[in-house]
């Protein structure tokens, strides 16, 4: 059920009419023919752009378009009255019937807003894959929800998803955390640990060290680091990914898989992804450009194996190999997404720290030369997170000691709190998030204003179950202000498919806090016009009032559902 699609349908219809009546030339192009809301609300319900983008392969003035096209559409039933605007924008009001039957549609649909669009395609959603070297901090936070909502986005609109978390554990960093372990280990058997520079300080260790105790005992202390270098590797490792496990869950998060960056090794995963670019002509042996700008007193021109990423859009040629035959770092990760490819998904997004600006393009070339610029790759770089409180900028934890954690922030908001901010800005814009203002109980708070809407609802329908009202889903409103809610409610499935294709959650949100405004809207006008009120003296009245509040709460858990946050019952 979307009705943007369905009046869009009737203007593809109406055209198709007029190209048969020989208005318009056959072989026309209507993709680009859309249905929008109007930039002004006084100007109509819908307003479509036909005559506009028809013009000119058409060769026709637009004016001339619109009159006719106008024509053929106030034939139709649904529309009250068509408004040919300007050089040829047609704005449409529809009938009061349509609305009515939108909110009946919405109560008796299951899923309304679930859209076919994505039907039949594979998606691999990456996100977090943070470094299994401590607790998730708040910048994780942040791609930690953004991905989620984009998978849970992507799964509302047919696709089918796979929540995905590479596990960096193939580097340099984890025989650090090894180390770092160690240190914690000698504590527990009563040692002073010697917490070099450049191992890990926090005291999110301690615990661990205690486990190795536990299964070690004092057996590994007069042993060099060649003999539990990669015992404790593995068990650390393990240990930090259980409490990464543990913050997701605290988060609501839920992968379906865990990707060890290990497995790409020594398995032949990496030499296979690399012939296979060679066998595409890809691969080959040369020396770089010196960098641009100033150059490093270090630089010298050596011959390594090159990607030629620049034949998939690629500024520069990639290394994926040292002259002293080493892979770099960017070869197991080509590795990665090959095995992603090999598992037959149609589309890769990532979800990187803002950092990763420089791996943009030489990743999405890899995909591409992989899949032969079959399978789509889009990444998506997540801005930082600045935490204020008490108007000044929180930058210690009290857990590890340099950062601000992700169950710092938890458990101090909760759950349902952190996700929706989170959310409230692009994910390549930076996002304050203040503790005092995500609390607070005001139209200024998204989170409490779109919580607020449906908590009112749940109030109406509890109130109506005292009064003995049995509800029906045959609404009854004509108000302008009720209009404005039932319009927002046809958006829904339009805002779905547009967030979606953009890979843009925040939309949800933004969608959100609109329609919680003209609920809103709605309610204090009813407080100065009883007319309005969902409770009336009479029970059948009551019951086809509270039929639009009702479609209102349906929508708004849909959209919270998308944000993995829990509707309110009730605002204490």
């Amino acid at each position: 059920m979307n009705l943007f699609a369905d009046i869009r349908a009737l203007v593809i219809d109406s055209l198709t009419g007029l190209v048969s009546d020989g208005v318009l030339p056959e072989g026309l192009e209507f993709a680009n023919v859309a249905v929008e809301p109007p930039r002004d609300a006084l100007h109509g319900d819908m307003a479509t752009n036909a005559a506009m983008v028809l013009a000119k392969p058409a060769n026709l003035k637009p004016r001339d378009i619109a009159d006719k096209l106008a024509e053929k559409l106030a034939a139709d039933p649904r529309i009250a009255a068509v408004d040919v605007a300007g050089p040829g924008f047609i704005n449409l009001r529809l009938a009061d019937g349509v609305w009515s039957g939108l909110v009946e549609g919405i109560l008796a649909a299951k899923g309304y807003g679930r859209s076919p669009m994505g039907t039949g395609t594979k998606v691999n959603v990456e996100y977090v894959s943070a470094n299994p070297t401590g607790p998730m901090h708040v910048g994780h936070t942040r791609g930690a929800v953004f991905g989620d909502a984009l998978a849970s986005l992507l799964d509302y609109a047919g696709y089918d998803v796979t929540r995905e978390y590479y596990i960096n554990d193939g580097g340099a960093q984890v025989d650090v955390l090894a180390r770092s372990v160690f240190q914690r280990y000698r504590e527990a058997n009563g040692l002073n640990p010697e917490i070099a520079e450049g191992l890990y300080p926090g005291d999110y260790l301690v615990q661990v060290g205690e486990d190795l105790k536990a299964k070690y005992g004092d057996t590994l202390l007069d042993q060099p680091e060649e003999v539990w270098l990669a015992d404790v590797r593995v068990f650390a490792t393990d240990a930090m990914m259980e409490m990464i496990r543990g913050d997701l869950k605290a988060l609501g998060v839920e992968m379906d898989v865990f990707y060890s960056e290990k497995s790409l090794y020594n398995t032949g995963l990496i030499e296979a992804a690399i012939k296979e670019l060679d066998e595409k002509g890809l691969i080959y042996r040369g020396v770089l450009e010196p960098p641009k700008g100033k150059m490093p007193e270090d630089w010298e021109p050596r011959e390594q194996l090159l990607f030629k990423s620049t034949a998939h859009g690629d500024d520069v040629d990639r290394p994926i190999q040292k002259s002293d035959g080493a892979w770099t770092y960017f070869a197991p990760d080509i590795a990665y997404h090959y095995d992603k490819v090999k598992r037959g998904f149609d589309e890769i997004i990532d979800v990187f720290g803002a950092d990763h600006g420089g791996y943009v393009k030489r990743m999405k070339a890899a995909v591409s030369a992989l899949s032969d610029g079959k399978v789509g790759c889009d990444i998506k770089l997540i801005q930082l997170v600045k935490l204020i409180k008490n108007g000044e900028e929180l930058k210690m934890s009290k857990r590890a000691g340099n950062f601000v954690t992700l169950r710092d922030v938890v458990e101090e908001v909760g759950a349902d709190v952190t996700r929706f901010v989170m959310l409230t800005r692009k994910n390549d814009a930076s996002l304050d998030f203040d503790f005092d203002k995500v609390l607070e109980q005001s139209k200024d708070n998204p989170v409490f204003y779109v919580q607020y809407a449906h908590a009112r609802v749940r109030s109406v329908l509890r109130k109506a179950e005292e009064a003995g009202v049995t509800l029906t889903d045959t609404p009854r409103f004509d108000d302008p202000a009720e209009i404005a809610v039932a319009r927002k409610l046809a958006d829904w499935p339009r805002q779905v498919e547009i967030a979606a294709k953009g890979h843009e959650p925040h939309r949800i949100a933004f969608y959100l806090y609109d329609l919680a405004s003209d609920f809103h809207a709605l309610w204090n006008k009813g407080n100065d016009n009883s007319a309005l009120r969902f409770l009336q003296d009479d029970p059948a009245l009551s019951a086809a009032k509270i039929a639009l509040p009702r479609a209102v709460a349906v929508v708004i858990s849909a959209g919270l559902a998308i944000l993995g946050v829990t509707p309110a019952e009730e605002m204490r």
